[in-house]
């Protein structure tokens, strides 16, 4: 079977759908008939991505396919992102998917590839809106459901504090006893589904560390503040001496992204500037760490007379999963594809804020694997990622099931 790319005129074929015959009855017809329309979605959004709290084409899309469903969203008061329930009853569980794409230019080579130049979705964004729009789609076509399931369609999580923060203000969790939501991961095999309780990823700050010196000639350091001196300083111990200050268990690490001062060779200069990231696994570390860091600071600046600004954004606590909303992500993922889907997976050090959902109500977070089983696996935020496609029925059998067994749990 083919099927037209969303305005594209392009053909191609339908995936596989690695969990057919696995029911309910509803969700089997569902994709039997409208998987290549699945396909053809990511594809579409792939070639057309947007950056954060810029995806209003994107919107646009979801809005038109959730309301030729007969379905009714709502755009969040930012202009981007939405959410849409599908169901009645007094019982609700959300679902929530990311729409926004990164800075990031595509070399993949795909003939649905970016068509935004400096713009791709290498963090697999379309494909977890695909799958929460098949989803959605895929509901409304039961006869009944066990109650209500509120589809977040969530826009930029690609920035610190995160789109998770405009859900929750418009109310996008009032009323709900649980949330789910997937993420791409390129080092697990398409059929499974990683997941964890307790947490899976870390939290997430930006350092930012502005210094200031009177400047001066590099033939007469005595006579001034070294600033380049003191930048180096601070790279190399800052993060040695945080290792003291913090519990080792909570995997906090602090690294360097930028690093700006002066011009020329023979002159000490006046401001310099370091950016980097500082992320911890422990939640109760995360609220302890900006005095710390500020103290250190001080500590190694002050003897070498140079002063300092600490611009300590914060970005997202880990997400930590409820026990038994995994339990019943595990059931469901069992029930969809059978016992074999399920596996575990590692803390990792990047940040989610779906941990911003999680600090309201119960929920669980997993690792759907993209990764077709041959050949290179390629990384998240790389402009070469791609992903197998066969992920996408897979994604909508979890998250469907998901939702129906917390309804009924």
């Amino acid at each position: 079977m083919d099927v037209l790319s969303p305005g594209s005129g392009r053909t191609m074929s339908t995936v596989a759908d690695l969990g057919a015959g696995r029911g309910p009855s509803w969700l089997d017809k569902w994709l039997g008939e409208n998987l290549s329309r699945v396909v053809a979605w990511r594809r579409h959004i792939h070639a057309n991505p947007e950056l954060s709290r810029n995806e209003h084409n994107t919107t646009k899309f979801l809005f038109r396919e959730l309301a030729a469903a007969g379905l009714r969203p709502r755009v969040l008061p930012g202009g981007t992102g939405l959410i849409c329930e599908v169901g009645s009853g007094s019982r609700c569980v959300a679902l929530r998917a990311d729409i926004d794409a990164l800075p990031l230019t595509e070399d993949t080579g795909l003939p649905f590839a970016s068509t935004v130049d400096g713009v791709s979705h290498a963090c697999g964004h379309d494909a977890h809106t695909t799958v929460l729009l098949g989803t959605a789609l895929a509901l409304a076509s039961a006869d009944s459901l066990p109650g209500r399931v509120r589809l977040i369609f969530q826009p930029a999580e690609e920035v610190m504090p995160g789109g998770a923060l405009d859900v929750l203000a418009a109310g996008g969790l009032d009323g709900v006893e649980r949330i789910f939501g997937l993420h791409c991961a390129p080092r697990l095999q398409v059929g499974k589904l990683g997941t964890r309780i307790g947490a899976i990823t870390s939290a997430s700050d930006l350092l930012e560390v502005r210094l200031t010196s009177p400047g001066g000639h590099t033939s007469r350091p005595h006579l001034t503040a070294d600033l380049v001196h003191g930048l180096g300083t601070l790279i190399t111990r800052l993060p040695e001496l945080l290792t003291r200050r913090v519990d080792p268990r909570s995997g906090t690490v602090l690294v360097w992204g930028a690093v700006h001062a002066g011009d020329a060779a023979n002159a000490i200069p006046q401001d310099g500037l370091l950016r980097g990231t500082l992320r911890t696994g422990d939640r109760d570390t995360w609220a302890e760490l900006e005095p710390v860091v500020r103290e250190l600071i001080g500590a190694l600046l002050v003897p070498l007379g140079i002063g300092f600004d600490l611009l300590h954004r914060r970005g997202v606590p880990p997400v930590v999963n409820d026990r038994e909303s995994t339990r019943l992500l595990r059931t469901a993922t069992q029930t969809a594809l059978g016992e074999d889907a399920i596996t575990g997976t590692e803390q990792s050090s990047g940040g989610e804020d779906f941990a911003w959902y999680l600090e309201h109500v119960p929920g669980s977070f997993a690792r759907l694997g993209v990764w077709s089983g041959q050949g290179p696996q390629k990384d998240l935020h790389q402009p070469t990622f791609d992903l197998d496609e066969r992920a996408l029925p897979v994604g909508i059998r979890i998250m469907t099931q998901a939702a129906l067994d917390a309804l009924q749990a």
